[in-house]
């Protein structure tokens, strides 16, 4: 650290030796240098001005940002990003200037410490004799002062005689030394407070008052720290004048007159740069103030995580099962599932491996209330462990098994990593819904994948598209189906025979959670026109919109209350299917859901053409029509927002000629369904074929 500090004190040095000559007193040096310096990094404080007012400039962007992509972090830390590089905007330039004041803090106390070597030129050799000969600690930081003193106390003098430096030497020095005046307004620079105590006292106090002073001036006129939150604020003051008066009272009352100076300084500088360079006159304050308020209404629908004795009780018990999970060995399956509305997922296919093996199925749930923890308790191959999602990032890394099978898409691409301790692990990626995975998924998020289940041709198709165009390795492509439709075949077939006219007809509201859904956009101007005698409404969120943007579902929750119990249901539950099987149409715009109500059902689907959703936007690279686009019109019809104002007529005339769509929608389900009435089995036979192949190779 010392042989850097040489070097950098190098130019600082000569800068106050320039001062020192200029006023003969090194008090008024330590001043004079310090607006020197004020000066040579002008043109850094400038830009560091302009920086500053540029992120103030696009904060309103960031702010609305936020706004629609509340509670989706990935996300606004990616277009955050695309923001910061469109706009030329430097995150990292707001640590300059506290890295300039530590260099030159550091400096300043440097060379105050050694005026022998950067004032007078002496040479180290020559520092070192006459430190020897006085007998000065050379580990003692001040031990050049040590030797000032010695010359200025007449200890050592022109006659001394001293190996190594020449008689002429020691007396230039000496007799420049001797006319080095060390004192300001009758303090001795070199002093240090807790050394010398009394009246010394009173350079942290000053030092600790010109921090205040500069924090107060910046909170109040600095455009970027004027925007920050008052913990931001306040919490900076308080640490910038506990430092001040700590360090004040520890190092040479010159280095904190530098200090001092630097505050006040920096502070005249502040003001001069706002009268240049206005911020006032570069952003758009109107817009910063709405674009606050925006965010302000969603993060205060944000309930408050209180540490209540069931968070107590579910970190216990989250430890316990982190600790159970990695004591089993030789685990063969593990399913990982983000919360309990997942199960239904993998339900037929868990049941028919029961069915079929002895196999354990180690079952990874981020929700302590899934479903599963009933089901196990009846089925004891099933081993489930409730791990919080950020616990699950080092379990899966540390993960060893012999297949993990999910259906969450994007893995080693964001938090969720492949094992780093068994490289042969097989991921399995198992189908949440019937959409196209070249549009409606993010951009090569099956491509840490060994082995995908598809649900239906277009599946295989978009995935083989996929690796020959970007030429990524073969996976395994499982013809799986969509069990869930099976359950639902099921479930249908059986409301059908016990369902009880209750004279309203069932409307499910399904939509997606992507950019423009209908929940943003019209869920208003649907309700109004449909909340009558003759429906019951039924608004059934996508659960992603619930996670991502919790606090806007509850807006319109609270906004419709009056009306819940009188023919409007909100369904937030989503282990249960109820609503899907017993409704008699459905409305969404680019929902998966809506191939599941249909194909189950045999009922149409009426969307509105929201923006389409799209997840990867370069999906045209891959030569495959989505799913989602082609067989809109084989299972029910669309109409575009401005229509929405005429949905009451629509959906009453889609309702009359409801057993026009059965024979239409039966044809498109076997065309786009795998397996159907047997997805499980597929699957099931797939997993323990190789699973069996595995313990044999081991």
């Amino acid at each position: 650290m010392d042989t850097i500090l040489y070097y950098i004190c190098i130019p600082l040095g000569a800068l106050m030796k320039w001062c020192w000559q200029l006023v003969g007193n090194y008090g008024v040096a330590i001043l004079l240098f310090t607006l020197a310096t004020k000066i040579v990094l002008l043109p850094v404080s400038v830009w560091i001005h302009k920086n500053s007012i540029l992120m103030v400039k696009i904060q309103p962007d960031i702010n609305f940002l936020k706004v629609k992509h509340y509670g989706d972090a990935d996300t606004i830390a990616d277009e955050q990003a695309k923001l910061f590089k469109k706009a030329k905007y430097r995150p990292m330039l707001s640590l300059v200037p506290l890295a300039l004041q530590i260099i030159l803090l550091l400096g300043v106390v440097y060379i105050i410490n050694r005026p022998l070597t950067y004032l007078f030129g002496a040479s180290e050799s020559v520092v070192i004799a006459l430190a020897s000969h006085v007998g000065a600690n050379l580990q003692n930081s001040a031990f050049q002062l040590e030797i000032v003193e010695a010359i200025r106390s007449g200890a050592l003098t022109a006659t001394s005689v001293i190996e190594g430096v020449a008689a002429e030497q020691l007396a230039a020095l000496i007799a420049n030394v001797s006319a080095f005046e060390l004192s300001l307004l009758g303090l001795e620079l070199t002093a240090v407070p807790t050394v010398v105590g009394g009246i010394y006292f009173a350079v942290p106090v000053a030092a600790g008052l010109s921090s205040f002073a500069l924090c107060f001036a910046q909170n109040k006129s600095n455009v970027l720290q004027h925007e920050q939150g008052k913990l931001n604020k306040y919490g900076i003051m308080a640490l910038s004048v506990g430092i001040s008066l700590y360090l004040g009272c520890f190092v040479p009352a010159g280095t904190a007159i530098y200090w001092i100076a630097g505050n006040l300084l920096s502070i005249a500088q502040m003001y001069i740069l706002n009268f240049v360079i206005d911020p006032k006159k570069n952003v758009d304050y109107d817009a910063l103030e709405r674009s606050r308020e925006e965010l302000a209404k969603l993060e205060a629908l944000e309930p408050t995580k209180k540490r209540d004795a069931e968070w107590k009780a579910n970190r216990k018990r989250e430890k316990q099962d982190y600790k159970r999970f990695f004591k089993i060995v030789n685990k063969h399956l593990v399913i990982y599932s983000e919360k309990s509305g997942f199960y239904k997922y993998f339900k037929a296919l868990i049941d028919e491996l029961i069915k079929r093996s002895s196999v354990t199925v180690h079952y990874v749930t981020n929700d302590p209330n899934d479903i599963i923890f009933e089901v196990a308790k009846s089925q004891p191959q099933i081993k489930p462990y409730y791990i919080g999602l950020k616990k699950t990032i080092p379990l899966m890394m540390r993960l060893e098994a012999d297949m993990v099978v999910m259906t969450t898409p994007d893995l080693d691409k964001y938090y969720l990593k492949k094992s780093i301790m068994q490289k042969d692990v097989e991921y399995v990626y198992i189908p949440h819904a019937l959409m196209s995975m070249h549009m409606g998924m993010k951009e090569g998020s099956l491509d840490a994948f060994d082995t995908v289940f598809c649900a239906g041709e277009h599946i295989r198709r978009e995935v083989i598209a996929t690796e020959k165009y970007y030429g990524l390795p073969q996976k395994t492509l499982v013809d799986f189906g969509y069990p869930l439709v099976d359950d639902l075949l099921e479930l249908g077939r059986a409301e059908r025979e016990t369902h009880v006219d209750t004279g309203r007809k069932q409307i499910l509201i399904a939509p997606t959670w992507n950019e423009d859904n209908i929940l943003d956009s019209c869920i208003d101007v649907l309700l109004e026109r449909l909340l009558c005698d003759d429906y019951h409404v039924t608004v059934r969120p996508h659960p992603e919109y619930v996670k991502r943007y919790g606090a806007r579902m509850q807006e319109i929750v609270d906004r419709w209350s009056h009306k819940v119990g009188e023919g409007l249901t909100f369904e937030l539950d989503f282990s249960s299917n109820k609503s899907i099987y017993s409704s008699d149409l459905m409305i969404t715009d680019w929902s998966g859901i809506s191939f599941e109500y249909s194909f189950a059902t045999k009922r149409p689907v009426l969307f509105i053409n929201t923006k389409i959703k799209v997840l990867n936007p370069n999906w045209d690279k891959i030569d495959c029509t989505p799913i989602e686009v082609s067989l809109r019109d084989d299972i029910g019809m669309s109409i575009e927002k401005s229509e929405v104002q005429k949905i009451d007529g629509y959906v009453a005339d889609m309702l009359d000629r409801g057993p026009e769509f059965e024979d239409r929608i039966e044809k498109a389900l076997h065309a786009a369904v795998y397996n159907v009435g047997e997805g499980a089995k597929s699957g099931a036979k797939y997993i323990l074929k190789r699973l069996t192949e595995k313990q044999k190779k081991q």
